[in-house]
């Protein structure tokens, strides 16, 4: 496993600039940050895993270091099949902490080598989540001050085609 590859894993439904903001506090320390999509049948999400790809490439074009890949399964898998070293994973608020601990222990005991590093986000940042970007799109808040361009232009077509 190389330590200068992290995994940036999530669903990312949709990317906001708190998810962008995290990836650049990865790149500070790791060379190339892979930004994995992850497919989750289960989960009813607003953009298909074509489009928040889509929308991440967009949203991180102006990022060296950054791919964007998708992937079905154990995230520490997909790890391991790119040598990456670490995963990453945001934190906006001790809420997240809970969660994020036991997915890192669940982690640690699949694969005992692979990491998993944490990042504060920016304080601007610490209130945004997909879920609440969803719930103010849906009804039609202004969520420009929450995600990037290309993501209010995607809310704003997926907007008209359900009209």
């Amino acid at each position: 496993m190389d330590g200068s590859l992290g995994l940036y894993p999530g669903t990312f439904d949709p990317f906001t600039y708190g998810h962008h903001d995290v990836l650049k506090r990865a790149l500070r320390i790791f060379e190339h940050v892979e930004v994995t999509v992850g497919v989750n049948v289960e989960k009813d999400t607003l953009f298909t895993t074509e489009e928040r790809t889509r929308l991440i490439r967009k949203c991180t074009a102006d990022l060296e270091g950054v791919s964007v890949a998708v992937h079905e399964g154990l995230i520490v898998d997909r790890a391991r099949n790119i040598g990456a070293g670490a995963l990453v994973r945001g934190l906006r608020q001790v809420s997240d902490f809970d969660s994020e601990f036991r997915m890192a222990f669940a982690n640690r005991k699949l694969a005992p080598e692979l990491e998993t590093v944490f990042f504060m986000t920016s304080e601007e940042y610490a209130l945004i989540s997909s879920s609440m970007v969803r719930d103010a799109h849906r009804w039609d808040g202004d969520v420009s001050k929450f995600v990037p361009p290309p993501v209010v232009e995607a809310l704003r077509r997926k907007k008209q085609s359900t009209v």
